[in-house]
């Protein structure tokens, strides 16, 4: 097992090795280690090492596979957040299957990619969760997009919005008044997981594109995000929706 810490600049993405295929872990470091603003400040094998390792040092991101010794990193991951929770996680998976996704998003990861990712999508993965947004494998949003169909939306007074058809679809109270959308914004948030434009969304709402537009804009700054990818899977991680 290796756990090594090495200078970096402030100015640079930190970044810390979580694998336990010390090949794999080499491969990364010399791709991540050619761009002028990344630095892979350490390597661990396993999820204490990364405890362990964050105990002492702060890297901006962790690059965590999900199958390691000893300790797997979703756990790592879970206890991550609760300690670090400043500091960022990508989960890289040979796991393409949606339920992988979800259950890291929901321990606090931040990005999910397979490893036969190619190297520009994983620099660009970093740097755009090290700036706080999320990033998902291209490969698997289409599969994230169908179970997020299946999914049921919380409003700021607790009312749970089925996403099935409308003659299964019911309304439940929950706890949950935490969340800051209206219910209309929560039900546009459910049509945008649907993948449905502006247009769709006003005429299955009655209402116009511009007013869609307006509660558009209103979701995202309310979840301090730029897009509408990130707004779902926010929801997700803030616990918004659930299966």
């Amino acid at each position: 097992m290796k756990m090594e810490s090495i200078n970096s600049e402030q100015s640079k993405i930190k970044v810390l090795l979580a694998d336990d295929h010390q090949l794999f872990r080499e491969g990364l470091k010399r791709i991540l280690n050619m761009e002028d603003d990344l630095e892979v400040i350490g390597e661990c094998s396993d999820g204490i090492q990364v405890i362990e390792f964050c105990n002492l040092h702060q890297p901006d991101v962790i690059l965590m596979d999900i199958n390691m010794p000893n300790e797997n990193g979703v756990e790592a991951t879970s206890k991550l957040r609760e300690l670090f929770p400043d500091i960022k996680v990508i989960m890289l998976s040979i796991h393409d299957d949606e339920s992988y996704v979800f259950e890291t998003l929901r321990k606090g990861a931040s990005g999910y990619l397979l490893k036969d990712m190619e190297a520009e999508s994983l620099i660009n993965a970093i740097r755009s969760v090290a700036a706080g947004h999320a990033y998902i494998h291209p490969k698997v949003t289409g599969k994230l997009i169908q179970q997020l169909q299946r999914m049921t939306f919380v409003n700021e007074r607790g009312a749970m919005f089925d996403n099935r058809p409308d003659e299964e679809a019911g309304v439940k109270f929950i706890a949950g008044e935490d969340n800051p959308l209206t219910r209309r914004e929560a039900e546009v948030l459910r049509l945008m997981s649907e993948g449905k434009s502006n247009k769709a969304i006003g005429e299955y709402l009655f209402i116009s594109e511009k007013t869609v537009k307006n509660h558009v804009s209103s979701i995202l700054q309310k979840m301090e995000v730029e897009d509408r990818t990130q707004a779902v899977i926010n929801a997700i991680k803030l616990g918004w929706v659930t299966l």
